[in-house]
C-alpha cells in the first residue's frame, strides 16, 4: 500500500466510507492476479486525486463480513461510496484511463 491509500477492515470500514469525500474501495485478495494489476493505477489515482477521492483497500480474505455485506462475488470489485452510500460499482480490472473515465462524475 502507498501513503495515499487507506487500508480498511471490518471494524473500520463504515467509518472510513461515511465521509462526504468519495471513497473508491478496492475489494481484493493477495492471490488475485487481476487485483495486483490494479495496484499501480489505483496508487496513481490516489496520489493525483488526493483530497477529491479517497482510495481504500479491503482484503476480502481477511474481511469477509464486509465483502458479504456488499455482495462482492468476484474480485477485483471497486465500489464508490459517498456519505456511506454505494454510488457506483465496477467489477474487473481497469486501466487508469478507464478508471478516470468511469469515475469522472466523482472527480470534479
Amino acid at each position: 500500500m502507498s501513503a495515499n491509500t487507506v487500508t480498511a477492515d471490518d471494524a473500520t470500514f463504515g467509518q472510513i466510507v461515511a465521509d462526504s469525500t468519495p471513497s473508491l474501495v478496492d475489494f481484493w485478495a493477495e492471490w488475485c492476479g487481476p487485483c495486483k494489476m490494479m495496484d499501480r493505477p489505483l496508487e496513481e489515482l490516489a496520489a493525483e486525486k488526493a483530497g477529491k477521492l479517497k482510495v481504500v483497500k479491503l482484503n476480502v480474505d481477511e474481511n469477509q463480513a464486509t465483502a458479504m455485506q456488499y455482495g462482492v462475488m468476484s474480485i477485483p470489485t471497486l465500489i464508490v461510496f459517498q456519505d456511506g452510500q454505494e454510488k457506483k460499482r465496477l467489477v474487473g480490472a481497469r486501466s487508469k484511463a478507464q478508471l478516470e473515465a468511469e469515475l469522472a462524475d466523482f472527480l470534479r
